[in-house]
């Protein structure tokens, strides 16, 4: 397998509501851009943190996943990088 690469990882922090408190885009491989991954506070995870990915609700309200990870090591690889991307931008505005 093809190891996955993130860059030009991009963070919109936005206030804080209802354990939201970003939104972020990344480019994967050079070769594909994803945007609108939710960045939620989660005191059960490991990092403090939890991804949620791209929904579209349909006219008779099911949500259907528009783009996910579809295997434990290639989502950690989202988590860490986005978040790590995320507390970069947040010591930053604290300092």
């Amino acid at each position: 397998m093809k190891k996955i690469e993130l860059s030009e990882i991009q963070i919109v922090p936005i206030k804080p509501r209802d354990g939201l408190v970003a939104f972020a885009s990344c480019i994967v491989n050079n070769q594909l851009y994803l945007s609108s991954i939710a960045v939620y506070t989660s005191p059960s995870s490991h990092d403090g943190y939890r991804l949620v990915y791209p929904t579209k609700l349909l006219p008779t309200g099911k949500q259907i996943n528009c783009v996910h990870p579809i295997n434990r090591e290639t989502g950690e690889v989202f988590q860490r990088a986005i978040v790590e991307r995320y507390q970069e931008i947040i010591n930053k505005i604290k300092t």
